[in-house]
């Protein structure tokens, strides 16, 4: 049996291909992938990889995470990018008191 996505052979019995990652369809009864509408489609490892780097990119990454996390038109990219909002809100907020304990700490001892 070879996989449906890169064409690797794969094991027997094998749930999933070792080369792609890509789950094997082994009997007619599991889940397609393909029958699933596109806001809906699930991304990829490289694909949560990919936008978490241009997330990071500092105020253009912020705009566009803004962007995707109000209006992206699929729920998995939607849904990534709230969750990325919301860890750099945190990362803001401990920033934020880092410092102040820090220029706290340096007035006391001035």
């Amino acid at each position: 049996m070879y996989c449906e996505n890169c064409g690797k052979k794969l094991n027997e019995g094998a749930d999933v291909c070792l080369e792609c990652g890509h789950k094997v369809n082994n009997n007619q009864n599991t889940f397609n992938v393909q029958n699933i509408p596109s806001e809906y489609k699930p991304v990829s490892m490289w694909g949560y990889f990919g936008y978490q780097i241009l997330f990071a990119i500092p105020f253009i990454g912020w705009i566009i995470l803004i962007i995707f996390a109000i209006v992206h038109s699929n729920i998995n990219v939607r849904n990534f990018a709230r969750s990325y909002f919301c860890f750099l809100i945190v990362l803001g907020i401990l920033f934020v008191i880092l410092f102040t304990v820090g220029a706290g700490a340096v007035a006391i001892t001035a």
